[in-house]
């Protein structure tokens, strides 16, 4: 049984034809050649550019705009694919630069719009401060420009290791190590006094700790010199700059660090405010409304500890301290810390890629777990103040909307009923309240799925959810991610059939229910039929 994907142009050279050949199981042989996807919708556009007839057969098709304005009546999702997170080397190349070529063909070849990726700070200015190298970035992007395709580029101002997915090690520059060595203060910290490096404090975002630097105007001097070096291929062939915010990429405290077993699911996680610059402001915060004891000892006492129950604590459970004076006054100072910190990040964004024709994105995480509880526990110690009794999104979607940036989120794969009991999930109450925030703020809203998935439930999901019948549409949708699982020949299938009725508004059906590898739905582990050799990196 071979998997064949026929094309009329081809951009690998012949001699390079070995390399997009596959072991796709143990006793299968595929050869993958490509063919160009359809377009859903075929148009005859006369020279003089005023008039616009549709085919025959499309009459009742609306037609659709390139803008991916949630404002429109476009129904069509543009699909992206989230590439490697080892994309460029720790040596600042671009890793297996054949392999990739033939992964994009395929890519291109199933209708996806482009690719998104990791532009590592770690990597990029690990030389020392504003020694940039973009070399291996570049030959991707001039790749992606050979093979039509769209790039959404993610400045990624964490490390990366440690977290769910995390397949690789990337550090935070070294001379800002050597500054954290010399300063703890500057990271993340919980009640026990246990330092996380993924991540600068926002503590410290506007004080010059980074050899005579602010963080902020770090990470500004970063974009700007990506502006500079990529500003031919802006608006043309990068069309989105996700701005990293924190952990993963993701506006929110490291409140659930996997690395070393910290935290396990469901865990309630910790309130991040332990450093000095952050005990200073909640410090200042209380002696300013006069209750200078809230702010002597640091975050609440009764909070618990990463792999508790929000019921085994004082703070969480359903008539705690979260709901008092106390309460209510130091979740609205550490949520409004995170906003603060992504507005501030986000003006100057704003700022450097006005005018480039590049659209601006920021991630949120999708916590899910104990959603059906009162307090939404492990969403108060990530930062986002959501309760039973209080919106934590529409703040965020607000804050979002008035830079004009896209508001991306997770989890829109997920199904309640998938989700084990004792947790009181509700990633579709959390997406339907999410979709709801974002309509109401006029702020766009691009998904992504949390974790690997190639059955065609998770898809189902995802069409149900980039519809706009409840709150927002999506105007983009990033999959996770490119590697050799997704190029077995079910699952690759699966893929191809998503990508296309998503290109239509969600009106093909229906997806397969299942994919070959047996996906685990918690974390995403693929089981049994091992891949001896596959074109991607």
């Amino acid at each position: 049984m071979t998997l064949t994907l026929r094309s009329s142009t081809s951009f690998i050279n012949p001699k390079d034809t070995k390399i997009i050949k596959a072991h796709l199981h143990e006793d299968l042989y595929g050869v993958i050649s490509f063919k160009q996807a359809k377009s859903p919708t075929r148009l005859r556009i006369r020279s003089s550019l005023q008039e616009i007839k549709m085919e025959r057969s499309d009459k009742l098709e609306k037609l659709h705009s390139l803008s991916m304005n949630h404002h429109t009546n476009d129904l069509r999702v543009p699909v992206f694919v989230m590439l490697p997170l080892d994309t460029v080397t720790l040596g600042g190349n671009l890793n297996k630069p054949r392999a990739m070529n033939a992964s994009l063909m395929a890519l291109k070849s199933a209708g996806v719009e482009g690719v998104m990726v990791d532009a590592w700070w770690g990597l990029v200015e690990k030389d020392g401060p504003m020694k940039y190298n973009w070399e291996g970035y570049a030959e991707l992007v001039q790749m992606l420009q050979k093979h039509g395709l769209k790039l959404q580029v993610v400045m990624s101002f964490h490390q990366c290791g440690g977290n769910v997915g995390d397949s690789c090690s990337i550090p935070l520059p070294p001379w800002v190590l050597e500054e954290i060595s010399k300063n703890p203060d500057l990271v993340y910290t919980d009640r026990s006094g246990r330092r996380n490096p993924e991540y600068i404090s926002l503590g410290c975002d506007s004080l010059p700790v980074l050899r005579g630097r602010t963080p902020i105007q770090v990470y500004a001097d970063y974009m700007r010199s990506f502006r500079d070096r990529f500003r031919d291929y802006l608006g043309e062939v990068i069309m989105e700059v996700q701005v990293g915010a924190g952990p993963c990429g993701e506006l929110r405290y490291p409140s659930y660090p996997e690395s070393n077993g910290t935290w396990r699911f469901p865990g309630i996680g910790e309130f991040q405010c332990y450093d000095k610059y952050m005990r200073a402001s909640l410090e200042a915060a209380a002696e300013s409304i006069g209750k200078r004891d809230w702010g002597s000892n640091g975050g609440p006492h009764d909070s618990g500890q990463y792999n508790q129950f929000p019921e085994d604590t004082g703070f969480f459970k359903k008539e705690g301290t979260w709901n008092t004076e106390y309460g209510k006054f130091f979740l609205e100072w550490y949520s409004g810390k995170l906003l603060q910190h992504g507005d501030r990040i986000l003006e100057a964004s704003k700022g450097i890629f006005h005018g480039t024709g590049a659209k601006l994105s920021a991630k949120v995480a999708g916590i899910h777990w104990h959603y059906g509880t009162r307090s939404h526990a492990a969403e108060l110690t990530a930062g986002y103040y959501n309760t039973r009794h209080r919106n934590g999104y529409s703040p965020i979607a607000k804050m979002l909307a008035k830079h004009g940036v896209v508001f991306n989120f997770t989890c829109m794969e997920m199904k309640d009923g998938q989700q084990p009991g004792y947790a009181n999930c509700s990633p579709e109450g959390l997406v339907r309240q999410v979709k709801m925030a974002t309509r109401d703020a006029k702020a766009e809203l691009a998904g992504e799925n949390a974790l690997e998935r190639y059955d065609g439930g998770a898809y189902e999901q995802i069409l149900a959810t980039s519809k706009s019948e409840s709150g927002n549409g999506l105007t983009a949708f990033t999959y996770l991610r490119m590697n050799k699982n997704l190029f077995e020949p079910n699952n690759w299938r699966n893929l191809v059939e998503f990508v296309k009725t998503m290109s239509e508004g969600g009106r093909n059906r229906k997806l397969p229910e299942s994919d070959c590898s047996g996906s685990d739905l918690h974390v995403g582990f693929i089981k049994e039929k091992k891949i001896k050799e596959v074109a991607v990196v």
